[in-house]
This record gives structure tokens, C-alpha cells and sequence, in this order.
């Protein structure tokens, strides 16, 4: 635990406190006062405010996290730095270890032990969304789409689960949700996504690529539109579109707007080779051509895009 001021610099703070929730029960006579003590892991943000999440029977920290100022903290929480030492780190750091022994077996394809180690990570901390990606991609991965759902709907629920940090584990499970044929679950995963992060043009690319492949092309073309309008000179999503006029997909009433958008890219493209050019005159390392947006398009759509996070 860190509480540590010295004049130059001060180490964050972070550990185990309690806070404490006084009631009063009963009427006239019987009224008592109770104290009910919550414990919390607790950890200073870059911005000085202090992110705090409860910690559960199993003495980790789990459920939602929220964010106090300080003022907030250091007026309602307490330190408890032997609970820190003698419970909630050794709980921590055996229950990081199981899930990293399931990430090992799951990427060396031994997938009923990587199911056997997220299982008991689970049993700790079943909210961990770390265990849970990986045990709903150890599913996807034999196939199993019943045990997959299970998953799915718990990580639909967790706000955490949209989170930068875990950003990878978000787009490997989305991508094999979509290639797993779950294409009701991939579109409900990203539009989820969308609610916290309106502004990630990779999560409107791989929506648009879910609903195409749910045959619903003209949602798929109102996806990759908002994706190229807030970056046009995303790669995966120009040639998509290029694919998509290549293969006649495109709605008569669509037209004008995809015109439109193939214009946007172009000159977005121009303006991006432009840059290049100029860098290219400074000692720095030559820069790729830019794809042209009017060449011709990919035999399939594009890759999946990585998310960026909220």
C-alpha cells in the first residue's frame, strides 16, 4: 500500500480500504444503530481522482468499479494494509496465475485445460473478464456455441469487458463469435460496444461485417458509411466498400451516398499521400502508397478491425 510524500514526488496510492455505511434500525425503544463495513482495493488514477472496487467474499476485487475525488476518499475510507498483505494479494496473485496458465494451454490449443483453469478462476471471481473472454473463446475454439451463449450474455453485461485494457481479448471473441456463425450475438456484442464508445470506427467495420454476413446488406452499408465518415481513410473499410460496388451490392437509393463517401476517400487519400510526400523530404523512413479508393476491389471483404476501446 502506498501512502508514501516525500517533497519531489509521491508514490500513488493504492490497496485495501474499508468504509463504513452507519444505519439505524427498529422504532422508539428497539432503534439500534448498526455499522456495516465494506472492504474496497482502491487505486490513484493519473488525474489524482481514485478508482475503487469492492471486494468479494473470495477477498478480490470484483463487480463495478466507480471514481471518487480525493477529497471523497480520504474523508470515507480507512487504510488496511494487513488485509492487503495477509488476504487480498496472495488471493490477487494466485488468481492471475490460473488465468495465466489457461492463456498458455488455450494458445498451445489444450483447450479442456485451459477450460479446467478458467473454471477455477471463475469460482473466485466469476465477474473476472479476463476468465471469462478466455473460457468463451476456448468454447468458440471446439465449437461449443451453447457454452459460448453462457458467456456471452454474462460479458454483454460487464461494462469492463469494453475496456481498453481489454481491448484484444474484446475483438478475438467478437471475431469468432461472427466466424462461429453466432451472427445474432456478434451484431447485440458490437451494438453493446457501441454504447460506450460512439466514436470507434473499428467497431462500426465489424458490425458492418456482421450484418453482411446476416444478409442484411443494407444495414451492413449504414455501418460502414458511419465507419468511413469518421475515418475515410481506414484500409479495411474502403475496400469493403470498393467490394461491395464491385460486386453490384449497393441499393439503388444507396448510391448517391456511397458516391459521396468514395469522393470523401479519395480526397482524404490524396491529402494522406500528400503528407507522406512532404515527410518523405525530411531523413525519416518512406512511407506506403496509399491504397487508391477507386482501384479495384478485394476478392472478399476486409479483415476484421481491432477495437480501440471506450
Amino acid at each position: 500500500m502506498s501512502a508514501t510524500i516525500d517533497q519531489e514526488k509521491r508514490e500513488k496510492i493504492t490497496g485495501v480500504f474499508s468504509s463504513q455505511d452507519v444505519r439505524r434500525v427498529g422504532t422508539g425503544t428497539t432503534t439500534r444503530k448498526t455499522i456495516q463495513k465494506t472492504f474496497w482495493f482502491c487505486t490513484e488514477l493519473d488525474d489524482g481522482q481514485l478508482e475503487v472496487q469492492p471486494l468479494n467474499p473470495n477477498y478480490v476485487p470484483s463487480g463495478p468499479k466507480k471514481t471518487i475525488s480525493k477529497e471523497q476518499f480520504f474523508a470515507a475510507f480507512s487504510p488496511e494494509p494487513e488485509m492487503y498483505v495477509s488476504a487480498v494479494y496472495p488471493k490477487m496473485r494466485e488468481l492471475n496465475k490460473t488465468i495465466a496458465r489457461g492463456d498458455r494451454y488455450r494458445a498451445n490449443g489444450e483447450y479442456y485445460s485451459a477450460e479446467m483453469e478458467y473454471g477455477s478462476a471463475l469460482k473466485v471471481d466469476e465477474e473476472n473478464v479476463r476468465a471469462n473472454f478466455g473460457l468463451g473463446i476456448t468454447y468458440l475454439e471446439r465449437g461449443e456455441s451453447g457454452k459460448a451463449e453462457n458467456i456471452f450474455e454474462r460479458l454483454v453485461r460487464l461494462d469492463a469487458a469494453f475496456e481498453v485494457e481489454h481491448k484484444h481479448l474484446f475483438n478475438e471473441f467478437g471475431i469468432k463469435l461472427r466466424k462461429n456463425k453466432m451472427l445474432d450475438q456478434s451484431i447485440t456484442y458490437y451494438e453493446r460496444a457501441l454504447e460506450l464508445s460512439t466514436h470507434d470506427e473499428n467497431l462500426f467495420y465489424n458490425l458492418a461485417r456482421a450484418y453482411l454476413e446476416d444478409n442484411k446488406v443494407e444495414k451492413s452499408l449504414e455501418f460502414l458509411l458511419k465507419s468511413l465518415d469518421l475515418n475515410p481513410t481506414l484500409e479495411p473499410a474502403v475496400k469493403f466498400l470498393q467490394w461491395l460496388v464491385t460486386k453490384q451490392m449497393v441499393p439503388e437509393a444507396e448510391k448517391p451516398k456511397v458516391a459521396a463517401a468514395l469522393r470523401k476517400i479519395k480526397v482524404a487519400l490524396a491529402a494522406q499521400a500528400e503528407g507522406g510526400e512532404q515527410q518523405a523530404a525530411e531523413p525519416a523512413p518512406d512511407s506506403p502508397a496509399a491504397p487508391d479508393a477507386v482501384s479495384a476491389a478485394p476478392a472478399d471483404p476486409a479483415p476484421d478491425e481491432e477495437h480501440k476501446g471506450p
